[in-house]
């Protein structure tokens, strides 16, 4: 077993101390968090022990969960990678993109591992059908959350819009070549609801749009290709894959025919994959274990992590000044 550490016992940072807990393939040491009375209180509710510093609890451990708030995601991990420590850091990876190439940097000098935290990678609806979406053209996605003031530290963009940057450079094999966003700051000082326009070279367009003040939750994305449609309900953990072929002599009874334009019968096939429950944290928290165990590439990499982080940044740096309400 792994001993693993957490720096930030904030409401994500007890969410991983509890799981790391349980799990069978991890020791959890402890944790710290800088402010002392909030570390009192974890440590007396919940039995974890409270290390004074954290160079105390890196020196103890043989990977170390950063949870702490984004703008110190990297001196946090510098001081775990450059201390022979493997990483799990929250997303996004970095506060700035310069900051995550000098962590990915760090990372290779220090040859220790680094996982990023973009959970839906783990979700059961999107791990369903992921290996199904094939060359996507069009891709249109929605992230709607209730207004919640522990996320208004960064940008919608990076608070959620980036899972979904994240998910579609997961499936895209193709380099960003265009990218046009707007913004708006309707509670906070930073932009509660965005849309963006992301343009691959190999002709996929990309419509997402991420929101924090909806009056109801919605987590969903569309991939179309050639002769497919596929939708993930992040949410609810269900998906759906419509896929079309020449339609055969014998028609199958579970299939709908249509005609396009050209007068070519098409046979439409409707599935509901096998979605398996799971819990998303944990997994992600329990591959990063096997893949420093095995000496593989962890799932979503800190070159995965960077990248999202820098298109999500291309959509910020679209957004100019703000409209503020």
């Amino acid at each position: 077993m792994l001993k693993a550490g957490v720096l930030g016992a904030g409401h994500l940072g007890k969410i991983h101390l509890k799981l790391l807990e349980q799990s069978t393939k991890y020791q959890l040491v402890g944790f710290y968090d800088k402010d002392q009375e909030a570390s009192a209180k974890v440590e007396s509710e919940f039995g974890y022990k409270s290390f004074p510093t954290p160079e105390a609890l890196i020196e103890a451990c043989d990977m170390v969960d950063v949870v702490t708030p984004t703008v110190f995601h990297f001196d946090s991990a510098k001081q775990v990678v450059e201390a022979g420590k493997h990483l799990f850091i929250e997303k996004p990876i970095t506060h700035t993109v310069p900051e995550a190439e000098a962590l990915l940097e760090l990372a290779k000098i220090h040859k220790v591992k680094g996982q990023v935290g973009h959970v839906e990678r783990f979700n059961p609806a999107f791990m369903a059908v992921n290996h199904k979406i094939n060359n996507p053209m069009f891709i249109e996605s929605h992230r709607l959350a209730e207004f919640n003031p522990r996320g208004t530290d960064v940008s919608v963009v990076l608070d959620l819009m980036i899972h979904d940057i994240d998910a579609i450079l997961s499936v895209v094999q193709s380099k960003v070549k265009d990218v046009h966003a707007s913004g708006v700051s309707v509670i906070s000082e930073t932009p509660d609801i965005a849309n963006a326009r992301i343009e691959f070279e190999n002709g996929c367009v990309a419509n997402l749009t991420a929101s924090r003040i909806s009056m109801k939750k919605m987590r969903k994305a569309r991939f179309f290709q050639r002769d497919a449609y596929i939708s993930v309900d992040f949410l609810e953990k269900k998906c759906e894959v419509v896929k079309m072929k020449d339609a055969p002599k014998t028609p199958d009874d579970f299939a709908m025919i249509l005609t396009n334009a050209e007068g070519v019968k098409k046979q439409i096939y409707f599935d509901n994959p096998k979605v398996d429950s799971n819990n998303a944290i944990l997994d992600e928290l329990e591959t990063f274990a096997d893949a420093i165990n095995n000496n593989t590439t962890p799932i979503v990499s800190l070159a995965q992590g960077t990248e999202a982080l820098r298109v999500a940044m291309q959509v910020i740096s679209k957004f100019g000044t703000s409209i503020q309400f």
